[in-house]
């Protein structure tokens, strides 16, 4: 039997940034442990993440639930009853935990950039650390050209929502 290695970098950090309300909703559910038909009564008919359509619906608490997942109750209360802050730096936690691809490129990439006290970030930043994450993992999808403008357009947002950057324009510090 072989046994396949994980893929390290997965593109599922497209379907969103930190949303940082829609995972005070899907917090509040796993806190009360939500049964599958709770969840999807929720999702589909009471439209609590408050989406165009029940598969966006889907796609959303995916993505969130996953994230909370990796951490405990103790924090699924921080994000359901947290103030801003406190509620964005949880679901940034979270994020970090859940995403290789986010956690590696604020280790490698911001860290640096504040200890060499850059002013901002680069796209080619960004370009060069996909280049790099293909030769950390041999399994790495080719992804084309969107997925990867996609996925830096989501790592920035998040960093702009955590104020790591001002701007999601001006890429400042």
């Amino acid at each position: 039997m072989i046994c396949e290695a994980p893929v390290r970098y997965r593109a599922d950090i497209t379907a969103g940034s930190l949303k940082v309300a829609e995972s005070r909703v899907i917090a509040d559910l796993l806190l009360k442990q939500a049964d599958d038909d709770v969840w999807k009564s929720a999702l589909h008919e009471e439209n609590v993440l408050q989406t165009r359509s029940p598969r966006t619906a889907d796609l959303f608490a995916l993505l969130i639930r996953g994230r909370l997942e990796t951490m405990t109750s103790d924090l699924w209360k921080l994000v359901k009853d947290g103030n801003s802050t406190i509620a964005t730096h949880a679901c940034l936690a979270a994020a970090v935990k859940h995403s290789a691809l986010l956690a590696d490129f604020l280790s490698l990439v911001v860290r640096e950039q504040y200890r060499i006290f850059a002013d901002k970030l680069t796209y080619q930043m960004w370009d060069d650390f996909i280049a790099d994450c293909q030769n950390r993992d041999a399994e790495l999808p080719e992804w084309s050209e969107s997925t990867i403008k996609r996925l830096r357009s989501s790592v920035f947002q998040i960093l702009q929502q955590a104020g790591y950057i001002d701007s999601t324009k001006s890429l400042r510090l």
